[in-house]
């Protein structure tokens, strides 16, 4: 495999799951020291035992990234333990479905501060290490920043606005040596649908548009687009968003 990050450090939020964790053993797998970040410390636990079992290098660190606090010790304990910082991965996030008119507001700040403002936090904690290392950025934003989804109102603004705000980033600090761009999955089998709940008004004819044409695909296929982004072989993207949706949205 190619040997992108070699000496090279990334910052994987949501890697005890799903494309987190794809994304985390895809760098790792390419030579990068990957800094393992989830609020989930058991997931955090074997995802790391996974990449060092691999022959790879990581380290684990319990992070709720929609507190401020938390974020800020969370990019200095990665410096304090590799040094530098050279690609933030935030794949860390929150889904849930609601009828808009019965969404209780408290429902809506939770996706808010997760999806759109924890991504901030980490975004605003990282870019001085960034600028040092002319890293980039590579946020999670979805289909449902592109699209319509279902009573996913919540969901949907908080998305859209990761993708805004990553263009934002990528203009303000282009000259300065950072990329920052977002991928939009659509239909990636991840367990992140396992368990939601469906409001008694979801109307489920209408989820077939926001279904891939090729079929489903493991978090694996954003990991390697992540990997090509994050590293040099991306080094005239950025302010880009990238679906990675099987077609739902051709």
């Amino acid at each position: 495999m190619m040997q992108r990050f070699e000496h090279r450090v990334a910052l994987v939020t949501g890697a005890g799951s799903g494309i987190g964790r794809a994304s985390a053993e895809r760098i790792a797998a390419e030579g990068g020291k990957v800094f393992c970040v989830d609020l989930n410390e058991e997931a955090l636990t074997a995802t790391v035992g996974a990449i060092v079992a691999a022959g790879g290098t990581a380290a684990a660190h319990a992070c709720n990234i929609g507190d401020e606090a938390s974020v800020n010790a969370c990019v200095s304990a990665c410096i304090d333990t590799y040094g530098s910082l050279y690609a933030l991965v935030n794949m860390a996030g929150i889904l849930r479905f609601d009828d808009t008119a019965e969404l209780v507001t408290s429902d809506w700040q939770k996706i808010i501060d997760v999806n759109l403002t924890g991504t901030m936090y980490l975004c605003r904690a990282a870019l001085p290490h960034l600028v040092e290392a002319k890293g980039s950025i590579v946020n999670a934003a979805s289909t449902a920043a592109l699209a319509g989804l279902p009573c996913g109102v919540a969901y949907s603004a908080s998305k859209g606005g990761v993708l805004a705000m990553t263009r934002s980033i990528a203009v303000e600090y282009a000259k300065r040596g950072v990329r920052a761009n977002c991928v939009c999955p659509g239909d990636i089998g991840t367990g992140m649908t396992d368990g939601i709940q469906f409001p008694k008004t979801m109307d489920f004819e209408l989820m077939p548009r926001i279904m891939s044409l090729t079929g489903v695909k493991g978090p694996e296929v954003v990991a390697s687009l992540i990997a090509m982004l994050a590293s040099e072989d991306g080094i005239h993207i950025t302010g880009e968003d990238i679906r990675v949706d099987g077609g739902t949205l051709a």
